[in-house]
């Protein structure tokens, strides 16, 4: 009985130290799967969210894989010409966070650089028109996230109710809402020219307008069968802008106005509108709780040049990986990882501004209100998505209109200088349209 005693302790010893090796070795396959690899991930300042989630995600993702990632943050009005000169020379980043669409003729050309993504699983979940934006000649090249982009007037509905004021319709009524609110001694609009990008909004979101002069309008200015001079919206809009500014309607100080202080002007009451997407308001909430803009602050389509057509821009910035890096199949995973519906929902939920993916299989935050608000409306694809050498002069523009506000330019040398700007582009490219 002893010895079978012993023996069975034996088994059951050798078993055990069995099994912790093992495991021991099982632990270790685990630890050296873990790469001792650096991913460099390049974007511009608005690529990637103010919140940090995607920074948070890639922590993750280092605890899982050991792969780092080292971003690398640009100032806007730099990126465009910065990742270029670093894509032809070689020395781009593993990942490029740049603006979509990349068909376009004046676009980055994305499909040049970066590596096919086709054969990836993860694309056939994104929406099709966000697959379009980060696609060329029928190929994949990119990931992108957010869900379609639309910018409203957001309002204080208090201050209207207040002044008994309703929704404008047209130019008119809106300065007569300005003028108004002005008088009562609000600052009606905070306008943030020190971004660059801001003020250009009311130009190129306002593509319906276009679209309404002729339906075939941006084809044919991709064809340069007409010229942007003929856009007669286009004049209007860049007078209308100059008008408020004269009139005061942006405050006094507004040149150097940041869109990072909107937040705070808004929720304080000191201006009445700012011009952003109907996620702003969860950024609001974040840092000003007490004000409820999900609650207090109401949305109407820009009304300038009479345009009552929303812009879309279905995908505006997207990732992709540059095929002379050393770590495709280890970018192809980070991608895979943002991928996965749980973070996909994590991503959503950690971006107090975003409302919805380009990921049919997550929910949007839209409330029911906001959902039959955006049914309600016209919508027409924006003008830098769909006409070339319109995006890639934005930050110019914003410049350009600057200088308007200055008295250094009239609205009628800006049109100019856009007009300018967009066929040397084009003649640059060797555009067949110009030649």
């Amino acid at each position: 009985m002893k010895k079978n005693m012993k023996r069975l302790l034996s088994v059951s010893l050798t078993a055990a130290i069995a099994m912790s090796l093992s495991v021991g070795m099982v632990s270790t396959v685990h630890a050296d799967d873990k790469k001792n690899v650096t991913l460099t991930f390049g974007s511009h300042q608005s690529g990637l969210p103010n919140s940090g989630v995607v920074q948070d995600l890639a922590k993750e993702f280092e605890e899982e894989t050991g792969i780092k990632i080292d971003f690398q943050i640009s100032p806007d009005a730099q990126w465009r010409d910065l990742i270029k000169v670093k894509l032809d020379s070689g020395e781009a980043p593993d990942i490029i966070c740049v603006d979509t669409p990349i068909s376009l003729a004046s676009s980055i050309h994305m499909d040049d650089y970066c590596v096919d993504l086709s054969d990836q699983e993860w694309v056939s979940r994104m929406e099709e028109s966000a697959v379009s934006a980060v696609s060329a000649d029928g190929v994949t090249y990119g990931i992108t996230f957010p869900g379609a982009k639309m910018y409203f007037y957001l309002y204080n509905k208090q201050i209207f109710e207040d002044l008994g004021l309703e929704v404008p319709t047209n130019y008119e009524e809106f300065k007569n809402v300005c003028q108004t609110i002005l008088d009562s001694g609000v600052t009606p609009i905070y306008e943030a020219t020190t971004n660059g990008w801001h003020q250009v909004l009311p130009l190129f979101e306002t593509g319906g307008l276009w679209l309404a002069q002729d339906p075939d309008m941006y084809d044919k200015l991709n064809a340069n069968e007409i010229g942007l001079e003929e856009v007669t919206s286009l004049k209007t809009i860049i007078e209308q802008l100059d008008e408020c500014a004269k009139l005061g309607y942006f405050g006094e100080d507004y040149l150097s106005n940041a869109v990072e202080n909107a937040k705070e002007a808004v929720a304080t009451g000191r201006c009445a509108m700012f011009i952003a997407e109907l996620g702003w308001r969860g950024e609001v909430d974040a840092d000003y709780p007490d004000f409820n803009a999900m609650e207090n602050l109401g949305a109407f389509v820009m009304p300038w040049g009479d345009n009552q057509v929303v812009g879309v821009n279905p995908a505006s910035n997207a990732y992709f990986i540059n095929k002379e890096s050393e770590y495709v199949d280890e970018a192809k995973q980070f991608f895979e990882f943002l991928a996965r519906p749980e973070n996909l929902q994590k991503r959503l939920d950690g971006q107090p501004e975003l409302s919805a993916l380009c990921w049919p299989e997550i929910t949007s935050k839209y409330s029911e209100e906001d959902q039959a608000f955006l049914d309600s409306l016209e919508k027409a694809n924006v003008v830098q998505t769909s006409v070339n050498y319109i995006d890639s002069q934005w930050m110019d523009v914003g410049k350009d209109l600057e200088a308007m506000y200055t008295g250094a330019y009239t609205p009628d040398d800006v049109v100019e200088t856009i007009v300018n700007r967009r066929n040397e582009q084009a003649e640059l490219q060797k555009d067949p349209g110009w030649e």
